[in-house]
């Protein structure tokens, strides 16, 4: 988002520029009469004089992928396929109302000025940044994974020298004995990766489909770029994107995970609705918390420490279904979890249920308190469901995945089953899908699908 900023207020500022020396030139003469007639015949004044053009500049901009990583924003070829665009937009009349011949050199001069302008300004934009913050600060620490020939030639791809954003710390070698210069195998690459502190991993040449799958999983649960060079290997659920350094391109695999602008779209969206949600269930709430106090013992609500984004922890608020103390006799029931699965801790019949609990839980009324979750940010309505801090210690890194977005009151999971789904894989599956799905229409026909599943009541106790 920095970077888009910067490169938007700095294509603004270069389209001011331009505009302000052609009304110098043309409307002030101030290279002489002569320059300023042929410049006036050529560019009429409304031509680069408003911000018609301005918008079209940029949206040239966006449609062409010149605010992209990498080399994007530096390509000539961009740039100009960017002004060409923009110029054809608001010229289109000028072809009925002054015939083909000033058209075409009105479209020449104003692409050719626009562009020799944007050209300028990025280059200025590198040099303001690598002022500010010195090249060698912005580096970071890179390790390669693959067979040592392989990772040798890559440490000498001029993607990764010297002046560029990534710094070599070594290699892995996948091979037995490992090549001289090695840091290790890639049996130890967990390990490896921890002690050298590398933020970039870089697949280099052959990796059998384990390895490829281990490293890569590795790498993204530890917050790593992954870069890999094009091969026909795919694992499920990542997304390979083609980046350009110095001219190579690379693959770039990256997690399913929601963007910034997602996130903020999202966040406005469960702002909205927990507001509206809590406003409209307020005497429900009041009235299922009046029942739960004359129904037995203990306090309305029922709190847990659960994981949310980025494994941060937080408290989830419950309305009380069970016993008071009921949390405790947990491993004293653990036969009865129907599941097998120890992550998934599900119990048909669960004899800590209270009476009005069976029934609020039947109807999922117990989750309205979540809506508070939401409000504070600690959840969202639609997301993964939150799991048990000490449940993190059993998970693979293919599961924590999940972590990728807040969880929340209602999910694919809960549409497609609920209770009912009790194999956690497919939980996994499902979170996993969401994720790499996300829309603002998904979430809201998730929320709309949530009232049929709990009026059906199936996969509910």
């Amino acid at each position: 988002m920095v970077r888009l900023g910067i490169l938007f207020a700095a294509d603004v500022t270069a389209f001011v520029v331009m505009r302000g020396m052609v009304h110098a030139v043309r409307d002030h003469a101030v290279l002489g009469t002569a320059v300023a007639t042929a410049i006036a015949t050529a560019l009429p004044s409304g031509m680069l004089g408003g911000w018609q053009y301005a918008s079209a500049l940029l949206l040239g901009l966006l449609v062409t992928g010149n605010y992209g990583q990498g080399d994007q924003r530096r390509s000539p070829q961009r740039l100009f396929a960017a002004c060409a665009l923009a110029t054809a937009l608001p010229l289109w009349m000028t072809l009925w109302t002054r015939g083909i011949e000033p058209m075409v050199l009105q479209y020449t001069m104003t692409t050719a000025l626009m562009w020799a302008g944007l050209v300028a300004e990025r280059l200025a934009v590198d040099r303001a940044v690598a002022r500010v913050r010195p090249q060698e600060q912005n580096r970071l620490d890179t390790l390669f994974v693959g067979p040592g020939s392989d990772c040798a030639s890559a440490l000498a791809n001029p993607a990764f020298a010297y002046d560029t954003e990534y710094r070599p710390v070594g290699f892995v070698d996948t091979q037995v004995p490992v090549a001289p210069g090695a840091i290790g195998h890639v049996a130890e690459f967990s390990l490896l990766l921890a002690a050298t502190g590398a933020r970039v991993i870089v697949i280099c040449g052959h990796l059998t489909k384990g390895e490829f799958e281990d490293i890569v999983d590795a790498a993204l649960t530890s917050g790593c770029q992954v870069l890999s060079l094009p091969r026909s290997a795919r694992i499920q659920d990542v997304r390979p994107t083609t980046v350009w350094r110095r001219g190579q391109a690379l693959v770039e695999l990256t997690a399913p995970g929601l963007k910034g602008w997602q996130l903020a779209i999202k966040r406005v969206t469960d702002i909205v609705g927990s507001v509206i949600g809590m406003a409209l269930a307020a005497p429900l709430m009041a009235g299922i918390a009046l029942a739960i106090k004359l129904d037995s013992p203990g306090p309305v609500l029922f709190s847990q420490d659960r994981v949310g984004m980025g494994g941060r922890p937080f408290r989830l608020l419950k309305f009380r279904t069970m016993h008071d103390g009921a949390d405790r006799e947990k491993v004293r029931l653990a036969h009865l979890n129907h599941s097998g699965d120890a992550r998934l801790f599900k119990i048909r019949g669960d004899p800590r249920v209270t009476r009005f609990g069976a029934t609020i839980r039947r109807w999922s009324l117990d989750e309205l308190p979540q809506l508070w979750n939401v409000l504070a940010g600690d959840m969202s309505l639609v997301g993964p469901r939150p799991f048990f801090e000490a449940d993190l210690l059993a998970y693979e890194d293919r599961h924590a995945r999940r972590l990728a977005v807040q969880p929340g009151i209602t999910g694919l999971w809960q549409v497609k089953g609920r209770s009912d789904v009790i194999d956690f894989e497919e939980v996994v599956r499902l979170d996993r899908e969401y994720i790499e799905r996300w829309s603002v229409g998904l979430d809201l026909a998730i929320l709309a699908s949530t009232i049929p599943a709990v009026c059906r009541r199936q996969g509910a106790y």
